[in-house]
C-alpha cells in the first residue's frame, strides 16, 4: 500500500489520474507503465496527459468521476466510485457492497 500511495500522490492523486492508476495497480496487479497505459486508453488520452492537471480536470468533470474541489451537481464519494469501477472495468468493494444491498 505505501508504494501505491506514493505513486498516486506523486501523480497528483485525484487532481490528475494518480488514484485511477493506483487502483489498477492494486486491482489487477499491474506494473506502473502498464497501469498508466490502461488508464490512458480508457480515458482516450495520452499517457503524458495523465499527470496534466488541466486536462485531467476537464476529463474528470466530463466523465463525472470526481474532482478535488466540489462542483455542484457532479459526482462525489460512492457515486464517483461507481463510475470509476464501470470506466476501468474493476471491482471496488464499497461499490459491490452497495449494489448487493440495493438488490
Amino acid at each position: 500500500m505505501p508504494i501505491a500511495h506514493g505513486v498516486a500522490a506523486g501523480m497528483g492523486g485525484i487532481r490528475t489520474a494518480g488514484d485511477l492508476v493506483a487502483r489498477m495497480q492494486l486491482a489487477r496487479k499491474m506494473r506502473l507503465p502498464e497501469a498508466k497505459a490502461y488508464v490512458a486508453d480508457k480515458l482516450k488520452i495520452s499517457v503524458a496527459d495523465l499527470s496534466e492537471v488541466t486536462v485531467m480536470r476537464e476529463i474528470r468533470e466530463d466523465l463525472d468521476i470526481g474532482v478535488i474541489t466540489s462542483v455542484p451537481g457532479c459526482a462525489k464519494g460512492i457515486e464517483a466510485k461507481i463510475r470509476i469501477a464501470e470506466l476501468l472495468d474493476i471491482s471496488i468493494n464499497s461499490v459491490d457492497r452497495l449494489k448487493s444491498k440495493m438488490g
